[in-house]
């Protein structure tokens, strides 16, 4: 391979790996969304699916994700005792297993607790914007009336 050759290669290396580092960034003039703080929206009927498929993946995993353990640790300890070290895998197989299945019960949990709070806070928020909103209408009302005096 030819000096210059290289030096082209090392140049297209580098232009390729900047172009893919700005994917997921706004560019410099701040253009891309609508708003400075982009246009994702998300409503009360988004966060209730997102709560209820979390806390329906929750249920599942719990009911079903430990089916094979009884089956995995006798093939396991079977396999141990005819002097297989492939029981040894599969036990640590298991081990792993129960290990991920444990911290995905956990995202879940917190998923679907998440989304509940969320969603009792903003109501709680709703509340209290519209109780402000009403009173500020009421003393609006109290000076509309005064006109004219």
């Amino acid at each position: 391979m030819a000096w210059d050759e290289w030096e082209r290669l090392k140049n297209q290396a580098t232009q390729k790996r900047s172009a893919r580092m700005q994917l997921n960034q706004l560019p410099a003039d701040g253009g891309g969304g609508s708003t400075p703080q982009g246009d994702l929206t998300v409503d009360q009927k988004d966060l209730a699916a997102i709560g209820d498929r979390a806390f329906k993946l929750w249920e599942d995993l719990g009911r079903y994700g430990r089916d094979a353990w009884s089956s995995s640790q006798t093939a396991a300890s079977d396999l141990k005792t005819q002097g297989f070290e492939l029981g040894g895998a599969v036990d640590r197989v298991q081990i792993r297993w129960e290990e991920q299945l444990t911290s995905l019960l956990d995202a879940c949990a917190h998923i679907s607790n998440h989304m509940d709070f969320t969603k009792k806070a903003h109501q709680g928020d709703e509340y209290y914007i519209g109780g402000q909103i009403s009173s500020i209408s009421t003393l609006d009302e109290g000076f509309d009336g005064g006109k004219g005096h």
